[in-house]
């Protein structure tokens, strides 16, 4: 238990900067905090003690602003940096060395029973404000654009911005199939004054036909 406590409070200066010591981590990185009673919570709703699974999670919530259902799975090395806002469900699936900022939600559609929170593969980027809802996998080294919303399955090594989310760049290399979706305001703009003319023009032909 030491040997993983450890481990996370590693994570937190690879990860962190602004970290400055041990003892600043340990005692005012909430973060930190919420992973460590999530595992206090989890072990007991594994062992069928909902209630008080259920009382560890709702007072880190209190304390921390993070909200970690006790059955979610979470693998090592997590680091929730800020994390005010983050929101974790019951059958989510957390790889390893994932990075979540502020903000983010892992929740369910409302559609699905049993399994119905998504599962975050290893080396995961989230960023602030991301929605990933429903019960499909992001796959290992992606990076979820802050404020998106993802509701399909992520390839693995894939960049994804957009509400809804869509891959941008995949195995490094950029994909021009969201630049041809995405509405262009000037090219709009333009094609609703070509058919004003267009309209105006066959008026002013109906006048002289009538005069």
């Amino acid at each position: 238990m030491f040997k993983r406590m450890k481990s996370d409070i590693q994570t937190v200066f690879e990860n962190d900067p602004a970290a400055r010591s041990k003892f600043e981590v340990i005692f005012t990185y909430s973060g930190l905090h919420a992973i460590w009673n999530h595992r206090i919570a989890h072990a007991f709703y594994r062992r069928g003690w909902f209630t008080l699974a259920r009382i560890v999670s709702q007072s880190s919530r209190f304390f921390t602003g993070i909200e970690i259902h006790p059955g979610a799975r979470i693998g090592n090395r997590l680091f929730i940096d800020h994390g005010m806002g983050v929101v974790i469900g019951e059958t989510c699936e957390i790889g390893d060395d994932v990075v979540i900022y502020q903000g983010v939600t892992l929740g369910g559609s409302g559609k699905e029973k049993g399994k119905r929170h998504p599962t975050i593969g290893n080396n995961v980027v989230i960023g602030s404000g991301a929605k990933i809802l429903g019960s499909f996998k992001i796959g290992d080294q992606s990076n979820i654009g802050a404020n998106s919303v993802v509701l399909k399955e992520v390839p693995a090594g894939s960049t994804v911005v957009g509400i809804p989310g869509k891959v941008v760049r995949q195995a490094g290399k950029r994909l021009d199939r969201l630049n041809h979706q995405l509405p262009d305001p000037v090219v709009d703009a333009m094609g609703g004054l070509q058919q004003q003319i267009e309209q105006l023009q066959n008026e002013i032909k109906d006048l002289k036909k009538h005069q």
